[in-house]
């Protein structure tokens, strides 16, 4: 194609409405991509758009909730389309297999893997665009492309002067043909990759422009709330509709597979009307245990079953035989709640033979699943729009709220935005699970040579596949749902990826060690569990470096000279461990009254050391000062680095300060944040975050900062106070 200027400008004024660019990658063919003339719009690939407006919109395939990665992936696309980030648009993504994280084959936010899957296919779909809008403005200057330049979302003559924006330039970037890799900007060119900067969804949030579930309001809406068991399992047998159907503003009141709905015109008349609310329980399939029971239980199964081996190298029983000292330990921790500060919600419109649901959710596949179960619809017939989330933690991986609004609107046939209240989401959601360790540690002349670890509780992937399965083959019949979930844990390992949550972080035991043995044993006294900030990390993560900071003691060395001397072959590890060290002036005495613990972590590809400088004052543990060196890859922006890892101290600190979910009879004993404490900002400590230059390919940052403060936390009252703390929380 030979075009003049003059020709150009004919095709561009003479187009109507806007142009769109969209690359197409293969295997996208679910997502139209091409030039749209009845549109004027160009989407180059599934993620962009580039109008003859000059729009740029991205297709963000993850959710923010708090994280960071509407502004980090925006950076990526932004980096090789060479713009500013905060000119492009970002819309969330629809459900469809394009947008699914490689990782886990399913459309989720979760794993601190949001930057890492997308480093490489969103610099890609970025930098192919932007060729083709260079071979564009080079056939219209009959000009060798590799001669022009871009700069702001314009193309540049080779002469420096002449240039045609992006948006010009869209309808005939679209019939342009790449051949071969683009090569992507070297680092020595970036612009806003590594610079930092400031989120994107700032101003919105900040102005209350941002939509989050809570913000939904649709027209002639009405408001559902659902009283649920006491004890997980129980069904509502009856209830005494008469009482409350006919109070100010309530519409309906029917029973539901999750309890008793009740419907109002607002929000506040369906809670009056679930004060008066009495109903009769049906327990004889529920949950009916107490928190000592489950460690009675733990313990039990601990002692007639070792595990399955999920690592071993060497012989520990050789080594401890051998061995001049033998120590032994065991650490408990409990049942957590997520505590995200928007409550769990959902609204939904059944309507015109489909559902609309709008919801803060982590998983929308999994959401259009759990919305399919309650309806007559198949998944195709659902749209699942989602919103910014009020933090999520993992816990809007499970899709128990989508379900319960879906079942009441596909019921009344009206939009209804379901809400749970703040002692609803402590008492009725899905938990982290209570795990227990036992540690055998084997020290010959202050070596450690030998290194057992039976890791004890169950296994999320056993509360998860219900509807994780089913969104990997949402064609598939209803009738089918629970036997692909039932296949897929039957598959485990082999068809299906392998469960690690139980064990992760602690079959990766970076220490050089000659006999090493890691074993799990699978019990799960049926409490409902789901994903957790840093998942099995979190209490791996307390078990082994806590476990090796007694060692230390009990070799007579100190913490840091003992882990360093079996690093030699982790020299990154070895790296951010010294210099958390040495910025925490470890050799030096803590001021007194005060004293010093560390830990060493590595979790989703990320590696972190801490030191934590903590006291106790009038009764009570003070954290004074909590110094972090992370090793995180490429970093694509410094300041959200810092603000995440100082988001998992904080949320590691609150957990083994105060966090603990308690059963009695069934029923959980914390409801609101009196009893569930969050750590408040009178009680923050300093944080330093120093983070280490790398050209590695980034890593996730969301979660890695919650495992490593707890066990450090826990090293540095034993130093203080010379007592060894094996439960969780800490206690002063």
């Amino acid at each position: 194609m030979t075009m003049n200027r003059r020709d150009f400008l004919k095709v561009s004024t003479g187009a109507s409405g806007s142009l769109i660019l969209a690359v197409s990658i293969p295997g996208c063919a679910s997502v139209q991509t091409g030039y749209q003339p009845e549109t004027g719009e160009w989407k180059p690939d599934i993620w962009l758009e580039l109008t003859r407006d000059d729009e740029i919109i991205f297709t963000l395939a993850r959710v923010e909730m708090g994280q960071g990665t509407y502004t980090g992936l925006t950076t990526l696309v932004a980096e090789e389309l060479d713009v500013e980030p905060s000119t492009i648009k970002v819309r969330f993504a629809p459900v469809a297999p394009e947008y699914r994280n490689p990782l886990f084959g399913l459309q989720l936010t979760g794993g601190s893997t949001s930057l890492a899957t997308s480093w490489e296919p969103l610099r890609v779909a970025g930098a192919q665009a932007r060729q083709m809008l260079v071979m564009a403005a080079a056939r219209v200057w009959e000009v060798d492309a590799d001669q022009c330049t871009t700069r702001d979302g314009r193309v540049v003559h080779p002469n420096g002067l002449d240039s045609l924006r992006y948006g010009q330039l869209v309808e005939l970037a679209d019939r342009e043909v790449i051949r071969g890799k683009v090569p992507l900007k070297p680092r020595a060119e970036w612009k806003y990759i590594g610079r930092k900067g400031g989120k994107l969804d700032a101003r919105a949030k900040a102005t209350g422009t941002a939509v989050y579930g809570m913000d939904v309001e649709l027209p002639a809406m009405v408001y559902a709330v659902m009283t649920r068991s006491p004890r997980y399992g129980g069904k509502a047998s009856s209830f005494n509709r008469d009482d409350v159907i006919g109070m100010p503003g309530v519409t309906d009141a029917f029973i539901t597979e999750r309890g008793v709905a009740l419907v109002a015109q607002r929000y506040w008349q369906a809670r009056k009307a679930q004060q008066k609310l009495q109903v009769e329980w049906d327990f004889s399939e529920a949950l009916d245990t107490d928190t000592e029971a489950v460690f009675e239980g733990y313990r039990k199964a601990a002692s007639e079953n070792s595990g399955v081996k999920e690592r071993s190298e060497g012989n520990v029983d050789k080594a401890a035989d051998r061995a001049k000292q033998v120590v032994e330990a065991e650490y408990e921790q409990p049942y957590l709640a997520h505590a995200t500060m928007e409550p769990m919600n959902a609204t939904a419109w059944y309507r015109d033979g489909g559902m609309d649901v709008w919801a803060p959710t982590q998983a929308p596949d999994l959401g259009r699943i759990a919305a399919a179960r309650h309806t007559d619809l198949s998944p195709g017939k659902i749209t699942i729009h989602t919103t910014f989330l009020g933090g999520g933690f993992g816990r809007r991986l499970t899709q128990d709220y989508i379900e319960e609004a879906a079942a009441v609107a596909y019921q009344l046939k009206v939009p209804v935005k379901l809400i749970w209240s703040r002692e609803e989401d402590t008492r009725h959601g899905f938990l982290r699970p209570a795990m227990l360790h036992r540690m055998k540690g084997s020290l010959n002349d202050g070596e450690l040579t030998g290194w057992h670890h039976q890791i004890v509780g169950p296994q999320v992937l056993d509360w998860y596949v219900r509807n994780a399965a089913p969104a990997q083959y949402p064609w598939a019949p209803k009738f089918l749902y629970d036997t692909l979930g039932r296949v897929g844990l039957m598959a485990e390992g082999i068809a299906t990826p392998k469960d690690i949550s139980a064990i992760e972080g602690a079959i990766e035991y970076p220490y050089q060690v000659p006999n090493v043995s890691v074993r799990h044993t699978h019990t799960d006294p049926g409490v409902p569990i789901t994903w957790w900030r840093s998942v099995g990390y979190s209490h791996n993560g307390f078990a082994v470096e806590t476990f090796m900071d007694e060692l230390a003691h009990e070799s007579g060395e100190d913490p840091l000279q003992f882990r360093l001397k079996m690093l030699d072959a982790e020299p990154r590890h070895r790296e951010v461990l010294e210099r958390a060290a040495r910025l925490a002036d470890w050799g030096q005495p803590a001021p007194e009254g005060r004293a010093r613990g560390l830990a060493l972590f590595k979790s989703f590809g990320t590696y972190v050391a801490q030191v934590v400088e903590a006291g106790i004052e009038n009764g009570e543990i003070r954290v004074y000062k909590v110094i972090c060196s992370v090793d995180c890859g490429q970093v694509v922006n410094p300041r959200i680095v810092e603000d995440q890892i100082e988001g998992g101290i904080l949320f590691g600190l609150t957990a083994a300060l105060y966090g603990e979910i308690n059963f009695d009879n069934g029923e959980i004993r914390q409801s609101n944040f009196h009893d569930y404490r969050l750590m408040q900002m009178h009680q923050t400590p300093e944080v330093v975050v120093d983070i280490v230059d790398s050209e590695a390919d980034p890593t996730g940052v969301g979660e890695p900062g919650v495992p490593p403060v707890i066990p450090a936390l826990g090293n540095a009252l034993f130093a203080l106070t010379g007592k060894r703390q094996r439960r969780l929380p800490l206690t002063a």
